[in-house]
Parts: C-alpha cells; structure tokens; sequence
C-alpha cells in the first residue's frame, strides 16, 4: 500500500510531493495519533459494555480527601482497576475493605491521560450477604467492642413516670398502639410527643436531634423511640451510628420500640430497654393503674392489721409491766438494789485489806533480802569503807592513791577526812 508524504520548506513551498511504500502497512488504510485510537478505543468499550455486572475481589482501597474511591478488583487470574465517584460511594452502608468480594455494577471506560481502561461503579454489595446486613453487622461490632451494649450502662426505667416523651412519626400506627396501650393501662399521665421522619434521607439525623432536644427537658422522665414495622431498608435509620451515641449519650431512660419482634435494630441494643413491638413499650413504660390501685389497697390492709397486731401486743406488754410488783412497789426495789450495793461495798473493803495486807508482807520479805545486801550492814560490823574525796568512788587498791590526796572514811555513824602523808606497803 501506498501513502503520499509530502515535506515543506521554510518558505511554505511544498519540496517533496512522492508516494513511498510502508513495508509492514499493509490494509493500513490510516495512521491514528495516541488521543485518537485511545478516543476510539473509550468510545467503543463505553458502547459495547455501557451497564456491566462483574464479581470480584477488593484491594488496594484508597480514599483521597475528594471523596472518591480507588480500588482494584481482582481474581485468580486478573485484574481490573475501578473508581467509585464520591456521589455514588457516599450511598455504601458498608464499609469497604481489601479482600472482600463484592458485586459490583456499572460501565467501562477508559482514563485517557494513562491509556488504562478502568471500571466506574455506581453500586455494589457484598456477595453472599446483602449490603445493609454487612453494614449493620460492622456497626454492630465496632459499637459492641466501644461497650455501647454494656449492661452496667443501662439506667433503670422509672416506676411510675410523670411525664413521658415519645419519638416517632404523628402519622403511623405506632403512635396509635402506644396511646392507646398507655391511657388503657395509665390515663393520667402526661405525654410529650415530638414528630420526626422514621425512614428515608434525613431521618436518622430527625431522630438524633430529637433525642438531643428531649434530654434537655427536666420534666421527661422516660423516652419511647420507635416506628412500626417494615423492611431494612424502612428501619435502616435506627440501625444509624448518629441515632446509637444519641441514645448511648442521653441521661433520660430510653425504651426502643422498633418494628416487630424479630426487627432487631441497633437502636434496641443500644437503648436501657428494647421493647418487641411499640404496643409492648406502652406496656413497659407505665404500670397497669387499676392493679397498682388494688395492690395500694391490699398494702393498706396489711399495713393497718400489722398496726393493729403491734398496737394490741404493745397494749398487753403495757398491762404485764404496770402488774409487775416493781412498778406497784418503786421503793422497795430501790432498797433492794441499795442493800446489794452495800453488800459489794463490803466486800470490796474486805478484799482490798486482804490485798494491802498480803502485799505489804511481801514487800517486808522483799526489804529483808535487799537489807541483808546493803554496804551499812557491813558498816555495823565495824568494818569501814574509803572513797574518794574527789570522784566518790571506793578505794579498793592502794596503788590509785598519791601522796596529798584526800579520802573520806565512812563509819556507821559518820565519816572523817584525811589527807596521805605516807604510804606502809605490805610485803606481799
């Protein structure tokens, strides 16, 4: 095949104007600049597969500050890039994660600037398991592990309540249920309806500001949140963290009353008390008045027996105590008690002259061996005893003595005090 090439001159006047041949052109009928083919390319990939399901396995997720989300998804074999745009990622429940295989749904392209076809996806799910059920799950398991199911954080729901708050939709038939439950059972208490939105966008957020505002009133004392029954997708905002730390952070007791039985919401885990049906919270949060007023009545009839009995009993011991002969007779015994007092006065004279007497005989024994020990009983004996004149300390060597001291010689009745002129050593 032949092409026409043709080269210009700074003049613009055309130098060459010839027909060559391409060796490996051949049915090449047109040769296509990088943005061209890759156009081409995007324009018909986005034709061929503009709505695609594809199935695979998450990794590398990123999250840049735009909001859009980057991943790949990948099998045994192959791999494929993705975007999800912040629109459609900010719908997910669930929080995405590497290794999760999820299905995923939208069209093929191509991003130009590096000549990569990439998938762009408006919605995905799980597989094997439904989108809201995987995000409900993972809530669950990081408010489980913050402690917001704990017991030891569920506060007590007040006996007979003053004021009731309930917070539900003014058109459903849960509010009818509770009404009517509540005034069958306790007509007279007062009652605090807020509206909200139960179900679509903005009602978890409804809901929170609800149980915010409410916890500010001093005269509620117990909160209803609830809807009736429905779908995941209709009790989806109570399965919202926004409404689980509005109900974990609130200081009033709060039942959750959210569809039927087997509804389990987040809510119901996160509230003092989870109620099966709203018709069973209007059972929880009041008593029945008419058994309430029967059990009044039986406590009085006890109460007022039991005061009898007591009054009746305390009347006989009365009656026992002025027969006794002590009450008839005060001063006898008072002259009863007066003799034993004397009695234990005489006694204690006597054993306190029996001890003095025994003690003072030991103390003569005592006085005998420590006379016999004294230096005046050696002194009677004619003996004498020599000190110092100086210190007072007994002379028993002649060696420690000088010529000129002076020493002082105790008899057994006086002492005299010499001075040493000389000194007679015996010979021994």
């Amino acid at each position: 095949m032949s092409f026409t090439r043709t080269s210009n001159d700074p003049s613009g006047k055309i130098l060459m104007n010839d027909s060559f041949q391409y060796p490996l052109s051949q049915g090449i009928k047109k040769l296509f600049t990088v943005s061209e083919i890759t156009k081409k390319i995007k324009k018909s990939l986005e034709y061929e597969f503009p709505c695609v399901g594809i199935v695979g396995e998450i990794s590398n997720v990123r999250i840049p500050s735009s909001g859009h989300v980057y991943l790949t998804l990948k099998d045994k074999t192959a791999q494929l890039q993705a975007v999800i745009f912040r629109n459609s990622a900010s719908k997910i429940k669930f929080k995405l994660k590497d290794g999760m295989e999820i299905l995923s749904f939208g069209a093929l392209t191509v991003y130009e600037p590096r000549g990569q076809y990439q998938f762009i996806i408006d919605n995905l799910e799980p597989k094997g398991i439904g989108a809201l059920q995987l995000a409900f799950q993972q809530l669950k398991e990081k408010l489980e592990k913050e402690g917001l199911f704990a017991p030891s954080h569920k506060k007590p729901l007040p006996f007979i309540p003053r004021k009731i708050g309930i917070i539900t939709s003014p058109t459903g038939a849960a509010i009818k249920d509770i009404l009517n439950i509540i005034d069958r059972r306790f007509p007279k208490v007062e009652i605090l309806i807020y509206p909200v939105k139960v179900q679509g966008e903005g009602a978890a957020e409804e809901i929170s500001a609800a149980i915010e505002e409410m916890n500010t009133l001093s005269d509620i004392d117990v909160i209803v949140v609830g809807r009736g029954g429905g779908s995941l997708e209709d009790l989806w905002a109570f399965n919202e963290e926004i409404v689980a730390r509005s109900i974990f952070n609130a200081t009033i007791p709060i039942i959750s009353a959210v569809g039927h039985e087997i509804d389990i919401t987040i809510s119901d885990l996160v509230a003092d008390r989870r109620a099966l049906t709203p018709s069973e919270a209007g059972e929880l949060v009041v008593p029945r008045q008419d058994l309430l007023i029967d059990l009044i009545e039986k406590c009085k009839m006890r109460l007022f027996q039991a005061l009898t009995n007591k009054l009746k009993v305390s009347r006989d011991k009365l009656a026992r105590v002025l027969d006794n002969y002590a009450i008839k007779q005060p001063l006898v015994r008072f002259q009863r008690l007066q003799q034993r007092l004397d009695d234990l006065v005489e006694r204690l004279h006597l054993l306190t002259k029996h001890t003095v007497s025994s003690e003072w005989k030991k103390l003569l024994g005592l006085s005998g061996k420590l006379e016999s020990l004294s230096p005046l009983q050696v002194l009677k004996r004619g003996y004498t005893i020599t000190t110092s004149l100086e210190s007072n300390q007994p002379i028993t060597e002649i060696g420690v003595l000088k010529k000129g001291d002076k020493i002082e010689t105790k008899f057994m009745e006086g002492s005299v005090v010499s001075e040493i002129l000389s000194f007679n050593m015996n010979d021994g």
